[in-house]
């Protein structure tokens, strides 16, 4: 059996981390009302949680392994913020919009509404931690890191903070995306040898 090049994986991974930029600069300008609301902007704003993991994903395997046991943890923890966060994409742009104040306020007062707190506390918790790792690793630019996890702070806490500073934060999570995807896709070449040691490892097993 073969396998894609490990330089192809990575880049992939990035191509999807420019796609979730675009779609929070999207979010970001909807909310904002530069964009009108519609069907499009609704349908694609969850999109942005799910791309962020192949980016994530494509990160750790060239980096973030380098950061241990704390590395492989903190990828954990941000995957699964993600993946939480993608229901609540969903639950906030295809089902709140479509209900009056008083009906989502009555959901949010019940276990939905812990839910989407805790999903928040996921998001901040595994952003913050995985940023760490990242740092700890040495490998990757400081500046989109700090970017990615002061970007990660007002979303968290989109219920709380200002609409302004909302919007503020997902550009700034955006533009933070955008530079560690382009990151990975521009060294993609170079950080090819642990990937590729590992599927020689697989291919000899299998051949064995």
């Amino acid at each position: 059996m073969s396998y894609p090049r490990p330089a192809t994986l990575y880049r992939g991974a990035a191509v999807a981390g420019g796609a979730s930029a675009a779609v929070l600069v999207i979010n970001a300008a909807k909310r904002a009302e530069v964009i009108a609301t519609s069907a499009f902007t609704q349908l694609v704003a969850p999109l942005a949680q799910i791309l962020a993991l192949a980016l994530i994903a494509g990160l750790y395997i060239a980096f973030g392994r380098r950061a241990g046991r704390f590395g492989l943890a903190a990828f954990l923890l941000n995957a699964c913020a993600l993946a939480a966060l993608v229901g609540v994409e969903f639950v906030i742009n295809l089902v709140f919009a479509e209900l009056p104040d008083a009906t989502v306020g009555a959901l949010r007062a019940g276990p939905l509404g812990t839910a989407l707190t805790v999903t928040s506390v996921l998001f901040l918790t595994g952003s913050l931690t995985f940023v760490t790792a990242m740092i700890r690793t040495g490998e990757l630019p400081t500046a989109p890191l700090a970017l990615y996890a002061i970007g990660a702070v007002p979303v968290s806490f989109r219920a709380a903070v200002p609409e302004p500073v909302l919007n503020l934060g997902l550009v700034t999570l955006a533009v933070g995306v955008a530079w560690l995807a382009a990151t990975l896709f521009t060294r993609a070449t170079t950080v090819t040898a642990p990937a590729a040691s590992a599927f020689a490892l697989v291919s000899h097993a299998r051949r064995a």
